[in-house]
């Protein structure tokens, strides 16, 4: 377990817990498993096939990884979407709800995207506190004719703390028949378990941070709202092409162990910070905020100067699909919107720094340059 030598990490007990490389690997072997399970072996070695298939009403090839996944996660259906995450949180609330309508959300600040998804279907919120399953159940019992519960994995604001199973559990307690809906972006395939698996009604995520290709998604859970996002998604044009649902299956199965070496760097690289390996840094803390990485807090206000001189030292400045297939080099990046909404004075002293596919080491050779030259600049 890491150990934290500072009493300012105060957000440390909020940090998901990630896969071990040993766990990963069994998440890679229970997903070829499944593969081998649906898969003719000409059937898996073709790129994929078009069009909308009469049989299936998509490309065969979609159906197939459709039913890997659904089985690999233990739901009754899956659908691939286009839209990234942001598509599949859309597709499947208009499923379950009409304008109107309301939704529970976390007393936190809401990811940028789902703001607007909410704006766009016309959704009326009712706030409870997620960390707080008291004022959980006591917001259900007041709001019986609320639609939907909806849930972010990830941390919305640094002082989230809440156990995904524990609030889907106090939520089917309270009304068995309110659809959870999870977010499960930046957490599908590195946790133990992703929303479904924990007890929720569907999930949904992007294979885009999966290693896969640009804008595809998966919605898993329930085959009553899935089957209407099929039925929906009539369009030729609109399905997940077969060759698309195979490259996002078979990127997928690397992800696992990648994702779990990233993990250990975030820890290794947040323990040495914090050990004094780099100087002019006031402390570190892990967060999953969004992807999980480090939060550093420097000692002066030099975080903008930082960004910008990051990136003549071969570090990314912005992400792509916050650890897409092209995102290697590590990130030295502003903190998240919601972070940022919670704790406005990050802008200027906070640095969001995910090792991608690096080790630690690169990312305090990194900081050890520019923020001396950061401080000359300012």
């Amino acid at each position: 377990m890491t150990t934290y030598n500072r009493a300012e990490l105060k957000y440390a007990y909020s940090v998901l817990p990630s896969l071990s490389i040993e766990e990963a690997q069994e998440k890679q072997f229970k997903l070829v498993h499944m593969m081998s399970r649906h898969f003719e072996g000409r059937q898996f070695l073709s790129m994929g096939d078009l069009g909308v298939a009469p049989k299936y009403k998509r490309p065969e090839q979609t159906y197939l990884v459709e039913r890997v996944l659904a089985d690999f996660f233990g739901t009754e259906d899956c659908a691939l979407v286009r839209g990234a995450g942001t598509g599949a949180i859309r597709n499947i609330l208009s499923m379950l709800m009409s304008a109107g309508e309301q939704m529970f959300i976390h007393t936190a600040p809401v990811y940028t995207t789902t703001k607007e998804t909410i704006r766009i279907l016309g959704i009326k919120t009712v706030a409870a506190d997620y960390n707080d399953l008291d004022n959980v159940r006591a917001a259900i019992r007041n709001h019986p004719d609320v639609k939907v519960f909806y849930v972010q994995h990830a941390r919305q604001q640094p002082t989230d703390h809440y156990n995904l199973e524990d609030v889907i559990k106090t939520v089917k307690e309270e009304r068995p028949d309110l659809p959870v809906v999870v977010d499960d972006n930046y957490c599908a395939m590195k946790m133990k378990g992703i929303g479904v698996e924990l007890g929720a009604d569907y999930s949904t995520f992007s294979g885009f941070k999966l290693l896969g290709p640009e804008g595809i998604a998966v919605i898993a859970g329930k085959k009553e709202g899935i089957e209407r996002v099929h039925q929906y998604n009539y369009s030729g044009g609109g399905q997940v092409q077969g060759y698309e649902a195979m490259e996002m299956l078979r990127m997928m199965t690397f992800a696992p162990v990648s994702l779990a070496i990233q993990g250990e760097q975030v820890e290794k690289l947040c323990q040495e910070l914090n050990e004094g390996a780099v100087d002019g840094i006031r402390t570190a803390y892990i967060t999953n905020a969004q992807s999980k990485n480090v939060i550093v807090e420097l000692e002066d206000p030099i975080a903008q100067e930082v960004i910008k001189l990051s990136d003549t030292h071969g570090a990314a400045t912005h992400p792509v699909g916050a650890e897409s297939k092209y995102e290697i080099i590590p990130m030295i990046y502003r903190v998240s919107g919601s972070f940022l909404e919670a704790q406005p004075e990050l802008k200027e002293y906070g640095l969001r720094i995910n090792p991608m596919k690096s080790g630690a080491n690169t990312i305090i050779d990194i900081l050890r340059k520019v923020i001396p030259l950061a401080k000359e600049n300012k």
